[in-house]
This record gives C-alpha cells, sequence and structure tokens, in this order.
C-alpha cells in the first residue's frame, strides 16, 4: 500500500503536471469509475440470474402444468431461463388458438422454435449489454495513458531546452509526472480486462445453460401436444 508520504508524492505530481496530462488523468478516472460501476452491476446480475434459474428449472422438474410455471415466471424475472420458457408459453398458446381443434395439438412446430430462439437471443443480449464498454476500456485506456505521457516527456525535454542546465535533476520530475499518466492507463485497464474475460465466461455458461433448456422445454412440449 501507498504510504501517506507517497501518496502525497503522488498528488504532488498530478497537482503540478501540465494541463493535457491532467486532462487524460481525469479521462481515465472517468473510464475507470464507470468501468467499476459496470463491474459491480453485472456481477450482481450474473449472481441473481444464477440463484434464479436454479430455482426456476428446479420448479420446472417439479410442477406438471405448464400454466402454472408460465403464472411462476414472474417470480424470476432475472432468470433467463423463465424468458425463454414466456416465450415458448405464448406461442404455444398463439398455435393452439390457430389450431381451434377440440384437444389442444400443435401442428407448426416452426414458429415455437423460431420462438424460443428469439426469446434465447433477447435474454443473451441483456446479459451482454454494458459489456462492450469493458471491452473498449481495456483496449483504449493504456494507449489513453500512453498519450499523456508522451505528451508530459515532450514537455518535459522543452523545458529542458529552455532552462540552463542539462542534468538528470532537471529532468526527472517531468518525465516522473508523464510516467503517472502511464499508470493510471494501466490502472484502469487491467481490472477491465480481467472482469471482462470473467463475464465472457460467464456468459457461455448461461449460454450452454439456456440452450440445454431449450433443448428439454421444446422436447417437453412436443411429446405433450403433438398430434
Amino acid at each position: 500500500m501507498l504510504s501517506l508520504q507517497a501518496f502525497g508524492n503522488l498528488w504532488s505530481l498530478v497537482a503540478n503536471s501540465g494541463f493535457a496530462v491532467q486532462l487524460v488523468l481525469l479521462i481515465l478516472i472517468g473510464f475507470s469509475v464507470l468501468s467499476w460501476a459496470i463491474t459491480y452491476r453485472k456481477y450482481n446480475l450474473f449472481r441473481e440470474a444464477r440463484r434464479q434459474s436454479q430455482a426456476f428449472h428446479s420448479y420446472f422438474h417439479t410442477t406438471s402444468s405448464l400454466a402454472a410455471i408460465h403464472a411462476e415466471c414472474e417470480q424470476f424475472p432475472k432468470s433467463p431461463l423463465a424468458g425463454i420458457f414466456k416465450g415458448a408459453y405464448y406461442e404455444l398458446q398463439q398455435e393452439i388458438e390457430a389450431g381451434r381443434g377440440s384437444s389442444p395439438v400443435v401442428r407448426n412446430w416452426s414458429g415455437i422454435q423460431r420462438a424460443v430462439r428469439r426469446a434465447a437471443q433477447i435474454e443473451m443480449t441483456a446479459l451482454e449489454s454494458s459489456l462492450n464498454w469493458l471491452a473498449t476500456t481495456a483496449a483504449v485506456t493504456p494507449f489513453i495513458g500512453l498519450f499523456g505521457t508522451v505528451i508530459g516527456i515532450i514537455n518535459a525535454f522543452q523545458g529542458l531546452g529552455e532552462g540552463s542546465t542539462t542534468t538528470i535533476q532537471a529532468v526527472a520530475p517531468g518525465i516522473s509526472e508523464a510516467l503517472v499518466a502511464t499508470a493510471a492507463g494501466l490502472f484502469a485497464a487491467i481490472p477491465a480486462v480481467i472482469t471482462y474475460n470473467q463475464f465472457l465466461g460467464d456468459l457461455k455458461v448461461f449460454g450452454a445453460e439456456m440452450d440445454d433448456f431449450s433443448i428439454e422445454l421444446l422436447n417437453l412440449l412436443e411429446r405433450s401436444f403433438s398430434g
């Protein structure tokens, strides 16, 4: 951890740096704060989605009434599996009403299959939202920091050329100020890379679970409503 003196020295470097470096640092702070906010929100969303999906899947296996399952979907608003079931159930009702037969028989299964795929895409899109910002933060902030460093070093050498002394003591403070921008860029980028890759792994798991549930649901509906 930074000592109080080290923190004071760092703050002094930032305060005494040029306008361009300070602007770069402000931009990097904005990227970092927003990426951490997205990370916190996504972590809570994925945790709740996992919990609700497990609960919904258990309820799905223990309940034989599709209408009861559909009514219970409102208790699982974050579960992508519940979203897939609602999409399939709505299309199933439309197909049964279109048939107008004495028994609930579905003739056109392609419509229900498309509804399941569409619902899965909607749920995956909701899970993926805002992750592109983490990817952007991870890719861009090191270069923004490097840009601030280059500007700072240019200013330091310009000041050195205008001065009367050419010692390392004369140029070292300017270079130190410039390197703060690189450190800030890495500070913003590294957590974004880690969390983005972690969330990508979670999305693959969610995608596999949704694919398995879609197949399981379609098989159940075909067994129950095929003519």
